[in-house]
């Protein structure tokens, strides 16, 4: 039946849904979805699938016969997920609320993994890794994106310059384990990889960057604030947080004016991965 001819939709009514695709994600999953090998007909999972990008390009892609499962925590984008395939009318979306660390699927049921900037979210990577190893089939198909451990080094270098200038070695300390926890060294993400039954077919790195009038603009951004504010501040003892921002700030916005912009590099990487 030719359900795509009756493609009517109420522009009015539900708004939330014109909010398809983050454009935070857009760069990692484009490259995720090149990398996708498309068949009819199987199982695919996507791991921290957040407010439903590439959850639900993904299953449009593969069609009604394969049928994709989603595995999220965040209660809040859950039902703003199920709003949107509702919406989409899409057929072949299983969502999970749950962690990575304990998928409930079975041993060697899954084609296709995919997860898009979502791994380095994860509370214990080997777990994880361990996981998709385990409900993968033999060939299965592993796609992921991450952005690595040189993101955003405008802000980072700044910002330990001006804590190193006020003596606050435990907060460089703390920041440095921060960027680890969250952006692990391509050679250790391969490494785990490869010890959990996985041949690492292709890495391609790339970058894009945000570009902001100043640093002002940047810490006011909307995506700045939800994503990356928090864990900077708890970086810091919360009487000194207004200090050390406001110095950061003044000198990022001297680099701004003498550069005519303020620039944030985000490096990252998509590894297209087999399971053995």
């Amino acid at each position: 039946m030719q359900n795509y001819l009756q493609s009517s939709f109420d522009f009015k009514e539900p708004p939330i849904m014109f909010d398809e695709l983050p454009l935070w994600s857009a760069p990692f999953g484009l490259k995720l979805l090149d990398a996708v090998k498309y068949k009819a007909g199987i199982t695919a999972l996507d791991i921290g699938f957040g407010t439903g990008f590439p959850l639900t390009e993904l299953a449009m892609r593969l069609g009604n016969t394969s049928t994709v499962y989603g595995i999220d925590p965040w209660k809040e984008a859950i039902e703003r997920v199920r709003q949107k395939i509702i919406y989409y009318r899409i057929d072949n979306i299983k969502l999970i609320e749950g962690v990575a660390e304990s998928i409930p699927l079975p041993d060697c049921s899954t084609d296709l993994i995919v997860s898009n900037n979502g791994l380095n979210n994860v509370a214990d990577l080997l777990k994880v890794v361990s996981e998709c190893s385990r409900i993968c089939k033999p060939g299965a198909q592993f796609v992921q994106t991450m952005n690595l451990n040189k993101s955003m080094i405008e802000f980072y270098d700044v910002f330990e310059v001006v804590l190193a200038k006020k003596q606050m070695n435990e907060e460089i300390t703390k920041m440095h384990a921060h960027i680890y926890s969250k952006r692990k060294p391509l050679d250790e993400i391969v490494a785990i990889l490869q010890k959990q039954g996985f041949s690492v077919v292709e890495t391609v790195e790339d970058s894009f960057q945000y570009r902001f009038t100043d640093a002002t603009a940047m810490f006011n951004h909307y995506f700045i604030r939800l994503a990356f504010m928090e864990s900077w501040i708890q970086l810091l003892p919360p009487d000194r947080v207004s200090e050390v921002f406001e110095e950061v700030e003044q000198i990022l916005n001297g680099k701004a004016e003498s550069a005519g912009q303020m620039v944030l590099t985000v490096p990252f990487v998509m590894i297209n991965a087999e399971r053995n």
